[in-house]
């Protein structure tokens, strides 16, 4: 059977890793949340432990350009990172996915696009509970409060040639296509990223 001692392996650090406490505060809203911070220290103590290498990849899905309420432009980048974990005993490999969204006025957008798609896709592929869902981006937040009706699209610049979602908006967590502006404005509101219907009730459900 093939990668049997990695899968022991992950196994461990699944077991090390299946509970991060919030440390994180967003100070708008007023709830707490694992950071990205958080989650990595958590997840490369227990790799490192087991002997586990970690390689990632990122690639750019979208670029976004936002309306916020106060009418203000900002970029919502959409990320796909690939994290190759590799058993340095055993040369066994396996790889995780994730997508991520990050919204910001100067050039950040990709940066925490690319924090939030790596967190994401340690949390769901090793099963680690936080309880929590949703980026803190207090100022994001306050600018783009829930049910803003002021966000609206006006530019979509399409970095990745090889995807052909040119004046279009994928969903940041299944990469399927969103058609309703209105829910693409009400997810940005509530979540901080372009998410369609079936992953907002998800989200709903988990939080």
């Amino acid at each position: 059977m093939e990668n049997t001692k990695i899968a022991k392996k992950l196994v461990n650090v699944m077991n090390e890793c299946s509970h991060i406490v919030k440390n994180g505060l967003n100070s708008y809203h007023q709830y707490k949340y694992a950071t990205a911070e958080d989650v990595l220290l958590k997840v490369n103590e227990a790799l490192t432990k087991n002997r586990i290498a970690s390689v990632v990849i990122p690639e750019i899905a979208s670029m976004v350009d936002v309306t916020n309420l106060k009418g203000n432009t900002e970029h919502l980048a959409t990320v796909n990172v690939q994290i190759k974990l590799i058993d340095s005993e055993s040369g066994e490999c396996v790889d995780f996915f994730g997508i991520g969204s990050g919204q910001d006025a100067g050039d950040k957008a990709v940066m925490k696009a690319q924090t939030a798609a790596i967190k994401y896709a340690y949390m769901l592929s090793l099963c680690i509970a936080t309880g929590d869902d949703p980026e803190a981006d207090s100022k994001t937040d306050e600018n783009s409060a829930i049910g803003n009706k002021g966000t609206k699209i006006t530019k979509i610049e399409v970095k990745n040639p090889k995807q052909s979602i040119r004046n279009t908006v994928i969903c940041a967590n299944c990469g399927e296509e969103i058609k309703s502006e209105r829910v693409i404005q009400y997810s940005i509101g509530k979540y901080n990223r372009p998410l369609c219907m079936e992953c907002q009730k998800h989200m709903t459900k988990i939080a």
